[in-house]
């Protein structure tokens, strides 16, 4: 399911019975797991002034295809995660960690926004 060109996360249990969204969840999609991932591996790479042929030489993998991981359009496996992180010398419980506060903190700022009544917009930094 996607809007307006943004992939949406849908509770299943929570649509196949008939019950109202639990309040403490923000009305708003969580991001994905691949593009927070994403966005936190292109931040690295470019915090250590590389590029995407740099990087996806060390890796093994076309530039095209670590564009699209670092964009949130493809879902690499766990091997190619690994491979990318540690082409950046970037522990893959960094990366794991750094989503988890990425995906805390953007529930936290929609919360925010939706009990305040309008949004919020903040760039975040993991």
């Amino acid at each position: 399911m996607a809007v307006s060109g943004r992939s949406v996360v849908v509770d299943i249990r929570t649509r196949r019975a008939g019950k109202e969204r639990d309040p403490a969840i923000p009305d708003g999609p969580d991001p994905l797991l691949r593009t927070v991932y994403g966005e936190i591996l292109r931040d690295e790479r470019l915090d250590q002034d590389r590029t995407l042929d740099d990087v996806a030489r060390a890796v093994g993998m076309s530039k095209q295809y670590l564009s699209e991981v670092e964009r949130g359009r493809k879902e690499p496996s766990s091997e190619m995660l690994h491979s990318v992180c540690d082409a950046l010398g970037l522990p893959i419980e960094q990366l794991l960690t750094r989503a988890v506060r990425r995906i805390t903190a953007s529930r936290r700022i929609a919360t925010r926004g939706s009990s305040a009544g309008t949004p919020r917009v903040l760039l975040l930094a993991a």
